[in-house]
């Protein structure tokens, strides 16, 4: 038995002291948020009054699995491009500091705030051009990735593909298509970005402790087990093993970016081979204000160029034959729902804005199991459970934490499953932008399936669990507002405006089949390309 088997906290340790912890383990693999707000608006320097303009052929906004898979497709079918990302470029390698670690965070894991975004997390700081976006909502607040690479620089890495029956379940409009995503649209993205299970040596090594125990543990509550598949070079790993990299990975502090490298994230995969062909010019540091349709019917793009402070260090207008957005699903809703309010683009769907929803995201601390969990977490979320009887298709994952307390053991479990796309954006004339509206019973049926499962855990493992996200719900894993059949068709093209395109989370509603989404999104942006590739390309751009 370990010293931390007793279900219940010492007198000394306090009901105030376990939530903290288990809020700072929790958000250390992307779990609550504190004191959100919105990312200050940009400050415009003196400098900025003129525009510069450019004329372009095709234009991508944002560069996660969408954008970065549109950029590649394009490029190969000689498209020249230009890509449009409001972050900067953050190069890793061997024992790096690019990405701040979670016991010294900095501004550098937040979004030009002056504040953290995390909860548990009490700091303040000069604005900067961070990782990580809290879009505060209405009943939820949505994390969102800025960076080159988007969600892929901070996300765990988890790579999974929906069944048959659940891909048809979250994505009725779509059904049809999962046979040719199932023979080579996602194979395509596992090969792209390299997708594994961990070695059977790093998992029997004494960082995984806690995940050997979750393994154990979920088969005696009645989950199925399973190793999750992940977009890493274990060398890496291995190497922190034996001491010749400093611990990131084998300490699961990797939640605002993996120091040491080899994750093979969306900037070192889909944008360095689209770039590699000399027909793609990524920019970081571009923001995308508005678009428009011109009266010459062609798209143009208000777009501020910032320092890494938020400065507009230079305001320029795009001009295109055709737009893919890609800057994931609360950005390209927020643009494509002002638009339309201030008359910009005439004639958008009336679905833009709707079906959003959350992936059924809920993040529990499992707080003082009764097996050894060892003293350190290994990750990425490298094993999860299925539950194959439900009556909602769900899944449960374990994630290790990099915060350690003295007198308490927390191991964050994440499920999420299939949910209706019950949220809504509205435009806000003060803010100019559009704020989320999510209802709180539109995934209580699901929730209450997870909390059971959770339960089942403690039950069979000891401790007990505690719901991190009851008093202010969050997601990772943003999808919808802009949904197939009613805003976009089956390829992405939004209805009735030709050479505008949405190829990311926004347009799937709501869920994606009791899996992490990134891995549906790139698979359906593979589909799309290959169907734009061939009858739009030389036609409409």
């Amino acid at each position: 038995m370990s010293d931390h088997s007793s279900p219940l906290p010492s007198p000394a340790f306090t009901r105030r002291r376990l939530l903290t912890t288990a809020a700072l383990g929790v958000t250390a693999v992307g779990g609550t948020v504190t004191g959100a707000g919105r990312a200050r608006a940009a400050t415009r320097s003196a400098t900025a009054a003129s525009v510069v303009e450019r004329r372009e052929r095709a234009v991508v906004v944002g560069t996660g699995f969408g954008g970065g898979v549109t950029a590649l497709r394009l490029a190969r079918a000689g498209v020249s491009t230009l890509v449009l990302e409001r972050g900067r470029r953050w190069v890793t390698g061997p024992n790096a500091t690019t990405f701040c670690r979670f016991a010294d965070m900095d501004n550098r894991s937040a979004w030009l705030t002056d504040h953290a975004v995390v909860g548990g997390v009490d700091k303040t700081w000069t604005p900067y051009t961070g990782v990580l976006e809290a879009v505060e909502g209405n009943g939820m607040t949505a994390m969102c990735g800025a960076a080159v690479g988007g969600g892929s620089i901070m996300y765990h890495g988890m790579t999974l593909q929906p069944s048959k029956a659940d891909f048809a379940t979250s994505i009725p409009q779509a059904a049809d298509l999962y046979d040719d995503l199932n023979l080579w649209a996602y194979p395509t993205v596992a090969r792209m970005l390299g997708i594994s299970t961990i070695p059977y040596d790093i998992l029997a090594s004494d960082p995984y402790k806690s995940s050997r125990l979750f393994q154990d543990v979920a088969s005696k509550a009645g989950l199925t087990p399973f190793k999750v598949p992940l977009p890493i070079d274990w060398s890496y790993a291995r190497g922190e093993l034996t001491g010749r990299y400093e611990a990131t990975y084998t300490t699961s502090d990797i939640a605002f970016g993996v120091n040491n490298g080899g994750k093979h994230s969306i900037d070192v995969t889909y944008l360095a081979q689209a770039e590699s062909t000399g027909l793609v010019e990524v920019a970081p540091l571009h923001v995308v204000r508005d678009i428009a349709l011109g009266p010459d019917r062609l798209w143009v793009l208000s777009v501020d160029r910032i320092d890494t402070a938020g400065t507009v260090q230079e305001r320029i207008r795009v001009t295109a034959d055709a737009v893919f957005l890609n800057a994931g699903s609360p950005g390209t809703t927020r643009l494509l729902v002002k638009s339309g309010a201030k008359g910009l683009i005439p004639d958008l769907p009336d679905a833009i804005g709707t079906r959003w929803g959350n992936n059924g995201d809920r993040i529990w601390a499992w707080i003082n199991p009764s097996g050894d969990a060892g003293t350190q977490q290994g990750g990425p979320a490298c094993v999860g459970g299925r539950d194959l009887d439900g009556s909602v298709p769900l899944t449960v994952v374990h994630a290790g934490s990099p915060v350690r307390t003295p007198g308490v053991t927390a191991l964050t479990v994440v499920g999420f499953g299939i949910v209706e796309g019950a949220g809504t954006w509205a435009y806000d004339a003060d803010k100019d932008d559009a704020v989320l509206t999510w209802p709180a019973e539109a995934d209580a049926t699901l929730q209450q399936l997870i909390a059971a499962r959770m339960q089942d855990i403690a039950a069979a493992g000891g401790g007990f669990m505690v719901d991190t996200d009851a008093g202010a719900p969050s997601t990772w894993h943003s999808l919808g507002g802009v949904p197939m059949g009613d805003a976009v068709d089956l390829s992405g093209r939004v209805l009735g405006h030709q050479g505008l395109y949405v190829l990311d989370g926004a347009r799937i509603p709501g869920s994606t089949g009791a899996c992490n989404p990134s891995m549906t999104i790139a698979a359906l942006a593979e589909h799309s390309m290959q169907t734009i590739v061939r009858q739009d390309v030389g036609r409409v751009f």
